[in-house]
């Protein structure tokens, strides 16, 4: 997968965070994933395709960055994964990938972006929507870990 294709999904990530939550996020290696097992505690998973492209992006993060990630943003600190915070990890999925579509668009990679899907609890699963190979980044936070994955067909 070229690197110019998930650099703006990473930079979109550290903006949106760093911006929405004042949270900074050290990213860590980026790994191929081979299976759908999500790393974390909730996720969002959005679909894009376009004529270049088809793939998918999902945030994944655990239950204590998502609450902190809650409290900054909307002053609310819920105790646990609920309605509201699955709602804000499904805004911060669209608000990453469209930070990402824009900045892909000035590179000439247009594409559709379809509504992001949210599942929560232990060892759930994310499906992507193409068979490429699945990307995933993992960032530490003073409140636990986020993962991007990315995943596009060749």
């Amino acid at each position: 997968m070229n690197v110019q294709f998930i650099n703006p999904f990473l930079d979109s990530f550290l903006n949106v965070i760093g911006t929405m939550a004042t949270i900074t996020l050290t990213p860590g290696k980026p790994m191929l994933k081979e299976d759908e097992l999500a790393k974390g505690d909730v996720s969002g998973l959005i679909g894009m395709v376009g004529e270049q492209a088809k793939g998918s992006l999902s945030l994944t993060f655990e239950k204590r960055l998502a609450l902190k990630v809650m409290e900054n943003m909307l002053g609310e600190a819920p105790d646990a994964i609920d309605e509201e915070v699955t709602d804000m990890v499904g805004e911060l999925t669209n608000m990453v990938s469209g930070g990402a579509k824009k900045s892909l668009g000035e590179q000439g990679f247009e594409f559709d972006m379809a509504t992001p899907v949210v599942v929560a609890g232990k060892e759930h699963h994310i499906s992507h929507v193409s068979s490429g190979k699945k990307i995933i980044i993992p960032f530490n936070s003073l409140y636990g870990r986020a993962f991007i994955e990315i995943c596009f067909e060749e």
